[in-house]
């Protein structure tokens, strides 16, 4: 019986020396544990002041960018003259020829909206004996490249095109711009419109408004770049949108 006794109290002891043991391996265990996880979130919630950090600073360039382009759209506007002219859709060839028999001008460009009234307005004009050229995007890219040359050496002096001529070059003697037909939106009528006027320098601008949607495009472009546009009167000085030649 003692021998058993003794026995239980060696293992007792045994036990309890091991969970000592244990213990003394847990704790700092335990407490490098809670030291991580107060760790971790005091990086959260760092990596989460960084995350708001970062939207100011995203939102701040955005700004700055919409400042950029807002103050590039003033510069491209800027000496433009635009007007508008309202019509019917069948008038507009003889306002046209009205037009350019009025305005001076060293060249200009007028927009349509598909090649078939491109090639159809180029053959009236030559008709009527204005030098005149076509471009629009049924043209093969070399012949419409060569167009462009010739236009930009002032062999010919009035353009009529399609918006494709927008990305091939700039024409530095363009006076005035025509919007035969209503651009599709803003941006197609900033693009257009600037081919006159080009980096601030004096120019005019003329759209037609037939209808009650041309209309509607035509308040919205007022709107996004607060312009004025205004009705085309019977008589526009000249010096307003050409440049004075020294």
């Amino acid at each position: 019986m003692c021998v058993l006794f003794f026995a239980s109290v060696a293992i007792a002891n045994d036990n309890q020396v091991q969970q000592q043991q244990q213990q003394q391996i847990n704790d700092p265990l335990i407490a490098c544990l809670e030291k991580l996880t107060t760790a971790i979130e005091k990086i959260d919630a760092h990596m989460g002041q960084i995350d708001a950090h970062m939207g100011q600073i995203d939102a701040h360039i955005g700004q700055m960018n919409q400042y950029h382009i807002d103050n590039q759209i003033k510069l491209k506007l800027r000496g433009l003259h635009q007007r508008y002219t309202k019509l019917r859709k069948n008038d507009k060839r003889r306002k046209l020829i009205d037009l350019l028999g009025k305005l001076k001008f060293d060249q200009l460009v007028i927009f349509v909206k598909s090649a078939s009234r491109c090639t159809a307005l180029c053959k009236l004009l030559t008709e009527q004996g204005f030098s005149a050229i076509e471009i629009h995007y049924e043209i093969p890219q070399e012949q419409r490249l060569a167009r462009c040359k010739e236009f930009k050496e002032c062999q010919k002096r009035i353009l009529v095109a399609t918006n494709s001529f927008e990305r091939d070059m700039g024409i530095d003697r363009v006076n005035i711009v025509f919007n035969y037909d209503m651009p599709e939106d803003t941006d197609t009528y900033l693009r257009q419109v600037t081919r006159a006027g080009r980096l601030g320098t004096k120019g005019l601008a003329i759209t037609y408004v037939v209808n009650e949607s041309d209309a509607a495009i035509l308040i919205e472009i007022q709107s996004r770049f607060e312009v004025q546009i205004t009705e085309m009167p019977d008589e526009i000085n000249a010096d307003t949108y050409i440049e004075s030649r020294r």
